[in-house]
């Protein structure tokens, strides 16, 4: 499991968790806190009528003084009230009163006067001068509808008389607990649903940076050029860190590579020069002027292929560290390959060789070095004069190829033997040449090919169907 959808199922867990809990603590407490509410303004009803029912009570006219005439006028008043949603047009007070011994002398609905309430909690509670309320079913056997009923003495002079109890039916508050309830889950469900998009955006974030990472990591692994992808926080200090990690392990990798490879490679020019010397040295009476000559120019020869390998291996090694282009540049291809051309032009008269460059189109650019560009194009042209015999010529040409542009190079030599081709890109890989002449640093190619996917490019060789090596460097076009 990834760990995006790790983190993404961790944080869900825990916020539905506690969303759960919360909802249902709140719904839980809804329904006993709305009641709790009512049986408190019942209290203060209670003992305000207990007040006034006082002196009806005293005077003995309890059911038809004054206080029974306002209790009936209420009852039939249209209070016409909307509260939160619900209408509400008549009260929904019961009024009861009994007197010392627990016999409801007054019922404002008229159904149980006469009636021995002294055992229940409301009237037996009051008339031990305690709290007195209770909850009881509005009909017989229907415990889902429930009456609450709250009791307030009766005094005179401090001594209780009478009790009167209010009564107001449950089911009168249900609308408004339903309805909170209803609220409450809505917004515990709106909360799980912000919860989860929360989640994933959190859990996306988390996996976009750690797959960016990954990505390079794989490139890395891949050895291609890749850069530091852009991170945040903590990721982007691991991104940093992975980059200096490449850098030290390239660094060290990189050394030994070379180190064995050129090791190799001086083994011969060296060699070469040691033998010529020691030949020199030992046989300088006996040997002939054009011995020497030649033995000279052993020396001289494998002397500047030392320089140039050690000149190209730095080219090379500054190419291949490089993980982009920092400053591209717009490139005009006609420009570059005047201009590389004019440079190899004493080389190729030199060597009897032609340049025949096609006209290349004005129109056609690319972005990049131009300075790393002119030496790779000027590689490929310098290996065309070599492979090329003498009074031959080298065809250069410029052309649009899709979203590339393809800088080729043929030479009319003896072309690439078919053993050579998947190895012409090697370090230090290099071909004899046609005349005899000694073997090239074989740093050419491969300078040409890292400059090439430097630039986002690709270099080609191959043979050309009429004969001769075709060298192809593709370059985006811009």
């Amino acid at each position: 499991m990834r760990v995006g959808l790790r983190v993404l199922l961790g944080y869900f867990a825990i916020v539905a968790l506690t969303g759960v809990l919360l909802v249902q603590v709140f719904v839980q407490q809804i329904k006993p806190g709305v009641r709790q509410a009512m049986e408190d303004t019942l209290i203060d009803t209670a003992n305000l009528l207990a007040e006034l029912a006082a002196d009806d009570m005293k005077a003995g006219r309890l059911a038809d003084g004054r206080f029974a005439a306002a209790v009936a006028t209420n009852q039939h008043r249209d209070v016409g009230a909307h509260i939160y949603g619900f209408d509400k047009l008549r009260t929904a007070y019961r009024i009861t009163v009994t007197d010392v011994r627990g016999i409801v002398i007054y019922d404002s609905q008229g159904r149980d006067i006469g009636r021995d309430n002294s055992k229940w909690n409301d009237v037996a509670r009051t008339l031990r001068g305690e709290y007195g309320a209770r909850s009881s079913p509005e009909t017989p056997g229907d415990d889902g509808n429930t009456v609450m009923h709250v009791a307030a003495p009766i005094l005179d002079a401090g001594r209780i008389i009478g009790v009167l109890t209010v009564a107001k039916p449950n089911r009168t508050v249900e609308p408004f607990i339903e309805r909170s309830q209803r609220k409450v889950r809505d917004a515990g469900i709106a909360l799980l649903v912000a919860a989860l998009a929360v989640g994933i955006a959190v859990a996306w974030w988390i996996s976009s940076q750690l797959g960016r990472l990954r990505r390079y990591a794989d490139a890395v692994t891949r050895g291609e050029r890749a850069e530091v992808p852009q991170a945040h926080g903590e990721f982007g200090v691991l991104g940093q860190a992975l980059a200096t990690m490449r850098e030290k392990l390239e660094g060290k990798q990189y050394v030994e590579a070379y180190v064995h490879a050129l090791t190799h490679e001086l083994k011969s020019p060296l060699a070469a020069i040691r033998g010529s010397a020691e030949l020199l040295d030992e046989d300088a009476g006996a040997m002939s002027p054009a011995e020497r000559v030649r033995f000279v120019r052993i020396i001289r020869e494998q002397g500047d292929r030392l320089a140039q390998m050690v000149d190209k291996l730095l080219a090379l090694a500054a190419v291949e560290h490089r993980q982009r282009i920092e400053s591209p540049r717009r490139l005009r291809v006609a420009d570059l390959v005047d201009e590389v051309v004019a440079d190899l032009s004493p080389r190729a008269q030199a060597a009897g060789v032609g340049l025949d460059v096609a006209a290349v189109d004005g129109g056609l650019f690319t972005e990049g070095d131009g300075f790393l560009l002119r030496q790779a194009l000027g590689n490929l042209i310098d290996n065309a004069i070599a492979f090329s015999p003498a009074d031959g010529r080298v065809d250069i040409d410029a052309r649009r190829d899709g979203d590339l542009i393809a800088l080729r190079v043929r030479d009319h030599g003896p072309g690439v033997p078919e053993y050579a081709k998947a190895r012409v890109f090697e370090r230090f890989y290099s071909l004899a040449r046609p005349d005899g002449g000694s073997r090239s640093s074989g740093l050419g190619l491969p300078f040409v090919a890292e400059v090439a996917a430097l630039h986002g490019g690709e270099a080609m060789l191959d043979n050309h169907a009429e004969g001769g090596a075709v060298a192809t460097l593709f370059l985006p076009a811009a």
